[in-house]
């Protein structure tokens, strides 16, 4: 690192890459243990301004997730806290040591109507429309945004941890049994298992396509802290859900980029496995180009997740015929004929790929 800077660095594409990737408070880190050599002043002020918005930020985040937490649990509403101020701690060691904006809790999905009523109360409103809507276009996701108006902190209620359409290494089932706590603001929250928490990464860097590095970094620190997993066992039990090479991609990724070095019941398994092997030296290689990462991750990008052919056909499909928000925005039906997106939805989407292509 100190052999780049003094060979000389774009300091300004260096911090536009980091926050595009979500890296920046390991860049100031890193910066800070080489004392700042070489970086200009406003450079380092800019990444000064961040680090203490970002620790605001954070700070404010985990009041929330505190405030969330006693409101679900006032009403006896099981959930799970995962990624956001959680990760920060479990993977990072503080609050502000990775980059996040929003909180993320999973709920049981017969709950999820009453778990919408409490993040209403706190005055947090959905920016896609009412309920209603939402249960039409969204659902298949598996999740709804809320958003407060006043200063834009975002919750995100999810009942499932993918869309219907594609397998998941960890099923949501899986995680209520008994789930560990972590201490948020002073409050003990129930957090992912560690075994769940390494399929739950390997799972979501795969669905977002490992577009950030900021996703690999996170999947390398859990390889790297918990060499005493049983790793053959949950390689199995992501196999068993059709989406076992998301779990070998993860560590795939992170020997490529990070030179994290792979457990060695799964370093044999990527050997033996050439789609895994071309697919994160593509990816990695996309990265070392150093392009910002795209705004948003590609269409179908998430049937990465699927080992098996027919289960991509059948994702791909489930897609093709699942209407979105997209579909009622490009043309606007009163309720009572919403079911026809369902017919229109097909032809749309081969308008936009015939005239993407011509």
């Amino acid at each position: 690192m100190k052999e780049l800077l003094r060979n000389g660095i774009d300091h300004r594409a260096l911090i536009r890459l980091a926050a595009g990737h979500g890296v920046r408070p390991s860049l100031l880190d890193c910066l800070g243990k080489l004392s700042w050599e070489t970086v200009p002043d406003d450079a380092r002020a800019d990444l000064e301004g961040f680090r203490q918005s970002h620790l605001l930020n954070s700070l404010a985040l985990a009041g929330e997730l505190h405030r969330l937490a006693t409101s679900l649990s006032d009403r006896s509403i099981p959930f799970v806290a995962f990624k956001g101020p959680t990760l920060a701690l479990t993977l990072y060691g503080g609050l502000a040591g990775r980059e996040y904006n929003d909180i993320d809790v999973i709920v049981p999905q017969r709950r999820a109507d009453d778990a919408e009523d409490v993040i209403g109360s706190m005055g947090y409103a959905s920016p896609h429309g009412d309920r209603k809507f939402r249960r039409a276009f969204l659902a298949s996701q598996r999740q709804f945004a809320f958003i407060r108006n006043d200063d834009g902190t975002a919750i995100d209620l999810h009942w499932g941890f993918c869309g219907t359409h594609v397998p998941f290494p960890v099923a949501p089932d899986e995680i209520w049994d008994d789930p560990p706590r972590l201490s948020v603001g002073g409050r003990d929250v129930p957090v992912l298992s560690v075994p769940n928490l390494a399929l739950l990464l390997a799972g979501h860097g795969t669905k977002e396509n490992w577009a950030q590095l900021k996703w690999v970094s996170d999947f390398a620190r859990m390889v790297d802290r918990h060499r005493d997993l049983d790793w053959a066992s949950l390689h199995g039990r992501a196999q068993a859900r059709g989406c076992g090479r998301a779990l070998l991609l993860g560590c795939a990724m992170a020997r490529e980029l990070l030179d994290v070095a792979v457990p060695k019941v799964l370093a044999s398994r990527i050997a033996g496995s050439e789609p895994v092997q071309k697919r994160a030296a593509s990816m990695a290689e996309t990265m070392r180009r150093g392009l910002p990462p795209p705004a948003q991750v590609e269409h179908f990008a998430d049937l990465l997740l699927c080992d098996r052919t027919i289960d991509r056909v059948r994702g791909a499909l489930k897609l093709a015929f699942t209407p979105t928000a997209g579909d009622y925005e490009a043309m606007r039906l009163p309720p009572a004929l919403w079911s026809a997106y369902y017919a229109s939805r097909p032809c749309r989407l081969a308008y936009r790929i015939v005239t993407r292509r011509a």
